[in-house]
């Protein structure tokens, strides 16, 4: 989403305050991995942009050389949430083969990348943040995931208006709350790959009968 990325500079800013201790191949993706832990543990009210930047190791007026604001962070976090899934989504809604195969690819897709992200960003969906004009960009993506979604779903049923064409979308969202209980890996948990492959299995039940 081209708002998110006009606000990150390639320039260097001032130096940073100690030596690099994020994930990240530039100051702009240190920051984002910085934000990304601390809004989905600390929450986007409760987290500064001074304790973004101290996170990075870096001044606060260097990660404004950056990112002008923290509405402008948090955008460009959800852009990665979603952006990957869109374009899936329009290859897979414009190619040939049956419904229920290409939508199990895109649930399989989307489900992985929701699952292997660093930090369970999907859980900042429901901020009342995201209703601001900031954010109508991103709402616009994940409205037509939504759709693509639901077309895809609809015509593996073969009945435009069955509500069965909804829940796709719904299971593969539910890759956040097993995220936020902890209910991915660990012991005793199933693995990545395990849930990823029970959505899918799921899906084609569902839809594809």
């Amino acid at each position: 989403m081209s708002n998110a990325a006009s606000t990150s500079s390639g320039g260097r800013g001032r130096p940073r305050l100690e030596p690099r201790r994020r994930k990240g191949a530039s100051a702009a993706e240190e920051i984002l991995d910085a934000a990304a832990e601390l809004f989905t543990t600390r929450g986007y009210a409760g987290t500064s942009t001074r304790m973004i930047a101290e996170a990075v190791g870096i001044r606060q007026a260097s990660l404004y050389h950056h990112f002008a604001t923290k509405d402008d962070i948090l955008a460009a976090l959800l852009e990665q949430t979603v952006s990957a899934a869109l374009a899936r989504a329009r290859e897979l809604a414009a190619a040939d083969g049956p419904a229920i195969d290409r939508l199990c690819e895109l649930v399989r897709f989307d489900a992985d990348q929701l699952a292997s992200a660093r930090w369970n960003l999907g859980a900042l969906y429901l901020l009342p943040e995201l209703g601001a004009d900031r954010f109508a960009e991103f709402r616009s993506a994940r409205s037509e995931l939504a759709v693509t979604y639901e077309q895809l779903a609809a015509h593996a049923l073969g009945r435009p208006d069955d509500p069965l064409q909804y829940l796709p979308l719904r299971l593969v969202e539910s890759v956040i709350n097993l995220r936020s209980d902890n209910a991915i890996g660990g012991r005793g948990r199933p693995g990545r790959a395990e849930i990823v492959d029970a959505i899918v299995a799921a899906t084609r039940r569902i839809v594809g009968g």
